[in-house]
């Protein structure tokens, strides 16, 4: 099983627009990986992408994926979400298409039904996008709550009863990788996380003091959404998971690519992600 971390960025990317903080100006020179897109995944055997960032199109030419055959969306924030036009240069044709020809391979694009339904109501005031590039003839979509594909198991495991958010578990010959990129808090009970070889997971607060010396009081709102390194840990002795990655890494969190390298050297088996990081299990 090949994973890819395309994307390790949090809601904004670094090196954040018209910011010269020490992080992003150095991001700017350097470029990847101490730059970082938005949050985002693909699975190799079977050209899965989970979450279309708005920097998507990107993240898909520095990993140098050749192919996606399906996208499957964790949720509908729009750091999720609204890059959604790679569709469009994946799938479009534009000279055959004005001359009525639709793609012969339609991507599948499929989640929870909550979360599907959320993501056809963005739009223009045209409709739907995603209903837009369906009678395309683009995508197709589908509700799920599993996705066999080039030998891989997917299991979408909601965060609670209303289904609005998606952990993915992915699974392959005795090997398995949770993905929970976003709004995981609190933390989906599951058997089906047991024993994990990797759980990938976001909306991590990393560190005390953060960007130009900010502090996140013990009553700031934001405890309430993200997890503290202590929680992650927590987590990960629950389900005797063997390795954790942090993804979804904010600028604001005022840390540099080799900031985070020598961090891990602190932590039991907590490391963090950056843009094109492969997993091989």
């Amino acid at each position: 099983m090949n994973v890819i971390i395309l994307g390790s960025g949090g809601c904004v990317s670094t090196p954040r627009a018209c910011c010269n903080c020490r992080v992003c100006t150095e991001a700017r020179l350097k470029g990847f990986p101490y730059a970082r897109t938005g949050c985002s995944l693909f699975i190799e055997e079977a050209n899965i992408l989970i979450d279309t960032p708005e920097d998507i199109n990107t993240s898909l030419n520095n990993a140098g994926i050749q192919k996606v055959e399906h996208i499957l969306y964790s949720h509908c924030d729009p750091d999720h979400t609204m890059g959604m036009r790679v569709i469009e240069q994946l799938n479009m044709d534009w000279l055959a298409a004005s001359q009525g020809k639709k793609p012969d391979h339609p991507i599948e694009v499929a989640s929870l039904p909550a979360v599907l339904e959320d993501v056809k109501k963005q739009g223009t005031k045209y409709g739907s996008a995603l209903g837009y590039y369906e009678a395309k003839g683009l995508v197709y979509t589908r509700e799920i709550y599993t996705l066999q594909a080039g030998g891989i198991l997917i299991e979408l495991i909601p965060t609670d009863e209303q289904e609005h958010v998606a952990v993915f578990v992915i699974s392959s010959n005795g090997k398995k990788i949770i993905y929970a990129p976003c709004d995981v808090k609190p933390f989906p009970k599951s058997e089906k996380f047991q024993d994990a070889d990797v759980l990938i997971i976001g909306n991590t607060i990393v560190g005390d003091v953060l960007k130009d010396g900010g502090v996140l009081n013990g009553d700031n709102p934001l405890r309430k959404e993200l997890f503290t390194m202590d929680e992650i840990d927590d987590i990960r002795k629950q389900y005797k998971i063997k390795k954790v990655i942090i993804t979804h890494l904010e600028e604001d969190w005022g840390k540099s690519y080799d900031d985070y390298r020598e961090l891990e050297k602190t932590l039991d088996a907590v490391y963090f992600a950056y843009d094109g990081l492969k997993i091989q299990l």
